[in-house]
């Protein structure tokens, strides 16, 4: 592929469901994929199915061919890989460095600055199934970016030549920003399936059906008017259903062994009375009527969360 002028030549180190998606955002958008990374044979199908025509070379042949190199690799591998490369010597002054970590912004690439290189946290706040229909999520997908205020207008155009949008996030913030998405995202689908498996154990035959519209309803929702779509028995301080459910699950869990469900709910209504508490739909009340309700066989688990009853009627 004929490079166009101002456009990049590529490597991909890691065709990940993230890389090689990313990879082929690039490609599409002109830029030209000179290599990539793949060892297992997952990997290397992802890489002919999305990167067709891309050679499949060693690391450093590729950092030693790209302009901008793409580290798409495991949050914990990163720090090894990136410092491995520069004792070797194969980080280039004015090359392009860009990894797809959320928990890392630009100092994990403090080997390629020392080089003279152009270091770039591009962390696409997505799930990624690995196969073509990403690209076209990528258009309602958000980036946190993280570079040297000089630099940020190299991250975000990248990102928009993708199709998605980019958001600054501050070095000292990239932990606590990769936690909020994880705490969202993979412990809904932990969520989900527990609820899932709830029913599948009473004997509905498709939970999916059962959810779907509820939890797609809710989501919207939340999204749209954060904590005020708030329902459910919790935020009514219906303490006799919070008392039924916190039994049954406590049941469950004896027949199942799932005792990671009835933790959950316990500990996710806790925290849902104390955030309904302070934002007045409880009164304290009601706020330790539900605790009651929860923690009935737990004495010493009165005040969850380290919340003062007290401070809930300011």
């Amino acid at each position: 592929m004929a490079i166009k002028p101002g456009r990049l030549g590529v490597g991909i180190i890691g065709a990940g469901k993230v890389g090689a998606v990313l990879g082929a955002a690039l490609r599409a958008a002109g830029h030209a994929v000179v290599g990539v990374s793949a060892v297992s044979q997952e990997s290397l199908d992802r890489a002919e199915l999305l990167l067709p025509g891309v050679p499949v070379l060693e690391i450093p042949d590729i950092v030693e061919r790209s302009e901008l190199v793409l580290l798409a690799v495991p949050d914990d591998a990163l720090p090894d890989l990136v410092a491995g490369l520069a004792k070797t010597g194969a980080w280039q002054a004015g090359q392009l460095v860009a990894h797809t970590s959320g928990r890392y912004g630009v100092s994990v690439l403090a080997p390629v600055k020392a080089a003279g290189g152009i270091a770039l946290a591009l962390h696409p706040a997505m799930t990624f199934t690995g196969m073509s229909l990403d690209l076209t999520r990528l258009v309602d997908c958000t980036f946190g970016i993280t570079a040297d205020p000089a630099m940020l207008p190299i991250a975000q155009a990248l990102v928009v030549e993708m199709g998605a949008e980019p958001v600054v996030i501050a070095e000292a913030d990239r932990v606590l920003y990769h936690a909020a998405l994880a705490h969202s995202a993979n412990h809904l689908v932990t969520i989900v399936a527990q609820a899932a498996q709830i029913l599948g154990d009473i004997g509905v035959e498709a939970p999916n059906q059962v959810l779907g519209p509820l939890l797609r309803a809710a989501l919207e929702n939340a999204l749209a008017s954060g904590e005020s779509a708030l329902t459910g028995p919790v935020a009514r301080g219906d303490t006799g259903t919070v008392q039924a459910h916190s039994q049954a699950l406590r049941e469950h869990a004896l027949d199942t062994g799932s005792a990671d469900i009835v933790d959950a709910y316990l500990a996710l209504s806790a925290a849902t009375a104390a955030r309904a508490a302070r934002r007045g739909k409880l009164s304290a009340e009601a706020y330790l009527g539900i605790q009651a309700a929860l923690f009935e066989d737990d004495a010493s688990a009165t005040e969850p969360l380290g919340t003062d009853p007290d401070s809930l009627e300011s």
